[in-house]
C-alpha cells in the first residue's frame, strides 16, 4: 500500500471525507477535555461552525435569510397553485401590484385544525423516535471531548408511519391526498413550528444547555439564532434535538408528501403519469437509503459541524419537505407525459447516480476499517497518512484516500448525489424553471460544503492536504471541476 505520513499544525477538525482511525476518538483520563468554544475567540479553531464571530454583517445577513426564505417558500407554493408553475408570471404580478399586496392576495391562509394536525405529527414521530426499538449508534467526538450515543431507529419510523398512512387510506379514514389538499396550511403550520423551535433550541443553549463546552457564542443575536449556539442540544441523554429534526419529521414525510400528491394528481386528471412515479421511485430511493445508513449520517457535516439553530431546525421542517418535493407538487398540477424509454432511461440515471454515490462512501468505510490496508479497483489503496495534534495536546492518525473514486476528485461523494438530484428535475420536462430549483439548489449547497471543508482540511493538516491536492487535483467532477 502506497502512503505518505506529513505532520500538520495544530487544529481542532473532524471531517467527513477523511477517514480517522480509532485512536482518534480517544479521550485520555490524564488529560483535560478540549477547550469549551465559549470560553475562546480563537480563529484557527476549524471544528464545529465555521465562524464564531458575528459582524454586522454576519448579522444583517442571518436576519435578511430568516426573513426571505420563508417568503421564497410561500411564493413557489404561490406560483404553483395560481400561476401554473411559472415564477415569472408570479414575479410580474408581485412587481405590478407590490409585495404586500401580491402576498394578502395569494399568501396560503393558516388552518386550525391543520395546525392541530401538525402538532399531532410532531409529537407521533416523537414518540416512534423515542419508544420504538432502537440501536445505539456512536458519533464522532464533539470539540469538547463528548461521545455520544444516538438513537437511530429511522427506518423502521419510516416503516411504521407509512403503513399506517396506507392502513387509513385503504380503510378510507384519512384521502391519501390528504397532504396536498391541504398543504397551503400545512406550509404555514411547519413555518411557525419552525421559528418556534429555533427560538426555543436559542433560549435552552443560554439557560440550560446539553454540553456547556459544545456551544458557540458571537455576540449577535441574530447570528447565534441563525447559526445555532448549541452543538447537540438534547432532553435527557438520548433524545438529540438536531437528528430528531434533521431526520425524522421532515424526511419521512418526504415520501408521503409524494404518495399523497400523485393521488391528488389522479384526483385532478384521472391518470397517473410515468414521470411523477419516477419522480417518487428517485426520492423514495434516496430516503430509504438514508434511513439504512443512518449511523453514517452520524458522521457527516450537519452532525459533526453545524451547530442547531434556525439554519438545520427550520431548513428541516420546512425548506426541505417543502423544496425537495417540488416535482411531485410539480407534476400534480401539471402532468409531463413521458415515454417508456424516457422514463427508464431517467430512472436508470439517476438509480446509476445512486450506485455511484453508495459505492464511494462504502471505499471510505472500507479505508477505515481496514486503517487503509485493503485493495480498491484491484490494487493497493493509496492513501496519505497524517498526523495533527487537538488542543489538548493528544496527537491523532488520519488518513486521506486518494485512489479508487477518491483518486478522481476530492469530494467525489458529491458527484452521484448531484446525478441523482438531475434526474429527479428531468421527470418535470423543461418548460418551468421551478421544479428545477431542488437541483440547483444542491449544486450550491454541495459546492458551498466543498469549500468550507477544502478550508477545515487545510487547516487541520496543513502540507498533508497540500500534498493530498497535488495528488487529486478536481474536486467534485473529474476533468470539469
Amino acid at each position: 500500500m502506497e502512503s505518505i505520513i506529513l505532520q500538520s499544525p495544530s487544529t481542532l477538525h473532524a471531517d467527513i471525507d477523511t477517514v480517522q482511525s480509532p485512536e482518534s476518538t480517544r479521550v485520555s483520563a490524564n488529560k483535560p477535555r478540549l477547550a469549551s468554544f465559549s470560553a475562546t475567540r480563537d480563529s484557527s479553531i476549524s471544528w464545529g461552525r465555521r465562524h464564531h464571530h458575528g459582524s454586522w454583517l454576519h448579522a444583517l445577513g442571518c436576519a435578511s435569510i430568516m426573513l426571505l426564505c420563508p417568503c421564497l417558500v410561500i411564493f413557489i407554493w404561490i406560483s404553483l397553485a395560481s400561476f401554473d408553475g411559472s415564477m415569472k408570471a408570479a414575479l410580474d404580478v408581485m412587481l405590478q401590484h407590490g409585495p404586500v399586496s401580491f402576498y394578502s392576495t395569494y399568501a396560503p391562509k393558516p388552518d386550525r385544525t391543520v395546525a392541530l394536525g401538525y402538532s399531532l405529527w410532531i409529537l407521533f414521530q416523537g414518540a416512534l423516535y423515542r419508544f420504538l426499538p432502537s440501536k445505539l449508534s456512536t458519533g464522532q467526538l464533539t470539540p469538547a471531548g463528548n461521545l455520544l450515543k444516538y438513537r437511530t431507529n429511522g427506518l423502521l419510523a419510516w416503516t411504521v408511519t407509512h403503513s399506517l398512512f396506507g392502513a387509513a387510506a385503504l380503510s378510507g379514514i384519512i384521502h391519501p391526498a390528504i397532504l396536498a389538499r391541504h398543504w397551503e396550511s400545512l406550509l404555514i403550520s411547519a413555518n411557525v413550528f419552525g421559528f418556534l423551535l429555533s427560538g426555543f433550541v436559542y433560549l435552552k443553549a443560554h439557560l440550560s444547555p446539553t454540553h456547556e463546552g459544545d456551544r458557540k457564542f458571537s455576540g449577535s443575536i441574530l447570528y447565534d439564532m441563525y447559526m445555532g449556539i448549541e452543538l447537540n442540544p438534547r432532553f435527557g441523554q438520548l433524545f438529540d434535538f438536531k437528528l430528531f429534526t434533521n431526520g425524522r419529521p421532515g424526511i419521512i414525510a418526504w415520501t408521503l408528501i409524494d404518495f399523497s400528491f400523485i393521488a391528488y394528481q389522479y384526483q385532478l386528471h384521472g391518470y397517473v403519469t410515468y414521470s411523477i412515479l419516477v419522480s417518487t421511485a428517485l426520492h423514495t430511493l434516496y430516503v430509504v437509503d438514508f434511513f439504512i445508513n443512518e449511523d453514517w449520517y452520524l458522521r457527516t457535516i450537519d452532525i459533526c459541524h453545524d451547530h442547531f439553530g434556525f439554519y438545520l431546525a427550520w431548513g428541516s421542517v420546512v425548506w426541505l419537505p417543502s423544496i425537495y418535493t417540488l416535482q411531485t407538487q410539480y407534476l400534480a398540477r401539471n402532468p409531463v407525459a413521458l415515454s417508456s424509454f424516457q422514463a427508464v432511461a431517467i430512472l436508470s440515471i439517476g438509480i446509476s447516480g445512486y450506485i455511484i454515490f453508495r459505492c464511494v462512501n462504502h471505499q471510505k468505510d472500507l479505508i477505515r476499517r481496514t486503517k487503509g490496508d485493503c485493495n480498491l479497483w484491484g490494487s493497493p489503496a493509496r492513501v496519505v497518512r497524517v498526523i495533527y495534534h487537538t488542543k489538548d495536546g493528544l496527537e491523532h492518525n488520519s488518513i486521506l484516500l486518494c485512489s479508487g473514486w477518491w483518486g478522481l476528485a476530492r469530494h467525489v461523494n458529491y458527484l452521484g448525489d448531484l446525478i441523482l438530484s438531475y434526474s429527479m428535475c428531468a421527470t418535470c420536462g423543461m418548460d418551468n424553471l421551478l421544479p428545477w430549483t431542488y437541483a440547483v439548489f444542491m449544486t450550491i449547497l454541495l459546492i458551498h460544503r466543498c469549500w468550507r471543508d477544502e478550508e477545515r482540511c487545510s487547516k487541520k493538516y496543513g502540507k498533508g492536504w497540500e500534498e493530498y491536492c497535488r495528488r487529486v487535483k478536481w474536486v467534485i467532477i473529474p476533468g470539469i471541476y
